[in-house]
């Protein structure tokens, strides 16, 4: 029996850590897409060392660079032939206004435009695999977010919060569109809450208020293995092999609200995430 590759980005620490020692340990071969070498080699020890496996490897990939998904994904196609698992997990919060090296505002250009292309590109892979599964990280905080396209870098109007729940609203409509396209293939999408997680993301900032602030609500935080249930339970259960196109918390499909139930908006965001990250549409059969 082939083992189930499996790549989960930002894999280097938090959710995405514990998500890759979980399906390590479920002899899953896994790719740990990470940003920062140094940071992804030391996940790399830490998964091999916690699973007792062997079958993982370490792939360098920043979300924020369009010409850096790029590669990873020509560089990804020369090492295997085969995708199953897509764990799109990585994600940003920053405190003020920042922008890609694309042009973009920074939680949308990685949080959701990132991911949108990385998906596209390995399509293929996914494909090829009997029951390919696309598993997208989104949030309870979409309900902050909106989509507006007369400003999607946000220059009128920036908050943390908008900003951060757009982008986990636009990772919720992705999940419905791309599953909606794929509707005919052996792919499912699903996207999920993860609860309140204690992790570092959004905490490596210039300000102390950050830090203050996540040492003061810890105890009311999950851990990231607790976090990561519900990605562990997508990627491993039968019982959602068939299920695509919707939106988990705690292991269980939860019902959504406000523009994340508009299938026209997500339509509308596909072909502006396709104008944007520029892949010409395509058809799926």
């Amino acid at each position: 029996m082939n083992k189930k590759v499996t790549l989960i980005t930002g894999a280097n620490s938090g959710m995405g850590l514990a998500t890759a020692i979980a399906l390590a340990k479920e002899d899953h071969q896994i790719i740990l897409a990470c940003r920062d070498e140094d940071l992804g080699k030391q996940a790399l020890k830490k998964v091999i060392s916690e699973s007792g496996s062997s079958e993982v490897d370490l792939m360098l990939l920043d979300l924020s660079s369009f010409h850096s998904i790029s590669l990873f994904a020509k560089q990804f196609e020369e090492k295997y032939n085969t995708l199953d698992i897509l764990i799109n997990n990585a994600g940003i919060i920053t405190t003020k206004r920042e922008i890609t090296e694309d042009g973009f505002e920074a939680m949308l250009g990685v949080n959701h435009l990132g991911h949108f292309l990385l998906t596209n590109l390995l399509l293929e892979h996914l494909k090829r695999s009997d029951k390919g599964k696309v598993i997208t990280i989104s949030s309870g905080a979409y309900k902050y977010g909106k989509i507006d396209f007369a400003d999607m870098n946000l220059e009128k109007k920036f908050s943390p919060i908008r900003a951060y729940g757009r982008s986990k609203l636009a990772n919720i409509l992705f999940t419905k569109e791309l599953s909606r396209r794929l509707q005919d293939t052996n792919i499912a999408a699903n996207c999920l809450h993860p609860g309140a997680v204690s992790t570092n993301m959004g905490v490596n900032r210039d300000t102390g208020f950050g830090k203050s602030i996540h040492f003061l609500l810890r105890p009311f935080f999950q851990t990231p293995l607790e976090g990561s249930q519900t990605a562990i339970y997508l990627a491993l259960s039968p019982e959602v092999e068939e299920i695509s196109g919707k939106y988990f918390y705690k292991k269980k499909v939860k019902d959504i609200e406000g523009q994340a139930m508009d299938d026209n908006l997500a339509q509308i965001l596909w072909e502006w995430s396709e104008q944007q990250v520029g892949l010409k549409p395509v058809k799926l059969k």
